[in-house]
């Protein structure tokens, strides 16, 4: 029975890939590179951002490019352009509290980039019980062992936890790691054809359609 509920951030929680488009387009060029193509975004989308941006920008700064980065989000926070969770998504996690549910965040963020969505004055942070981060774990998706830190802290086994993400990677570290795994399309950036080589336990067409599952497992 499904004790935990594990939710990735981008594009699962929160759909964010356009706006991370325009953001890391916007510092690239401004250090002299030509802009990436939407297509090159979404193609390593899911992916740290550090690794990432080496591919959709061939020869850039990862270091120069992370600091611009972190200079200019709390301004895209703050004008509602960046991170914003829609108010139904923070009803569905209300919901599931309410049933008796933990609920955590693991993403493949930085500490940089998720600092924000850490401090007790986000809304977020009276909706779970815990947030898992790449400054906080060993190991990344698609690894298993991705969710040992999360598992150990709740005292559960693999079964007893759902995850719910956006991509190929998602599925494979959570089915191979024995957990339930539930397929969000909502972004339509991805649809069932992207995860044939995995068996998904579920696909939802929004965030609010996981409870479903969740109650009857």
């Amino acid at each position: 029975m499904i004790k935990l509920v594990i939710i990735d951030f981008d594009d699962t929680l929160c759909l964010t890939e356009k706006a991370c488009f325009e953001m890391e387009n916007h510092v690239a060029q401004n250090m002299g590179f030509p802009p990436m193509t939407r297509v090159a975004h979404i193609q390593n989308w899911g992916k740290p951002l550090e690794e990432a941006i080496l591919e959709r920008v061939p020869g850039i700064d990862t270091e120069i490019f992370m600091a611009e980065i972190e200079k200019i989000m709390p301004e895209l926070m703050r004008s509602g352009k960046l991170d914003v969770i829609s108010d139904i998504n923070f009803r569905t996690l209300d919901k599931l509290r309410k049933l008796g549910y933990k609920i955590a965040i693991l993403t493949s963020r930085t500490v940089m980039e998720v600092k924000h969505l850490l401090d007790e004055k986000h809304p977020l942070t009276a909706k779970i019980d815990a947030f898992y981060h790449k400054g906080n774990t060993e190991y990344r998706k698609p690894d298993p062992r991705v969710y040992d830190r999360a598992l150990l802290h709740f005292n559960l086994k693999p079964q007893d936890a759902v995850y719910i993400g956006d991509n190929l990677s998602d599925a494979e570290s959570a089915k191979n790691a024995g957990l339930h795994f539930i397929a969000l399309l909502e972004s339509e950036l991805r649809s069932k054809e992207n995860f044939k080589s995995v068996k998904v336990d579920y696909f939802a067409n929004k965030f609010s359609d996981i409870v479903d599952y969740i109650i009857k497992n």
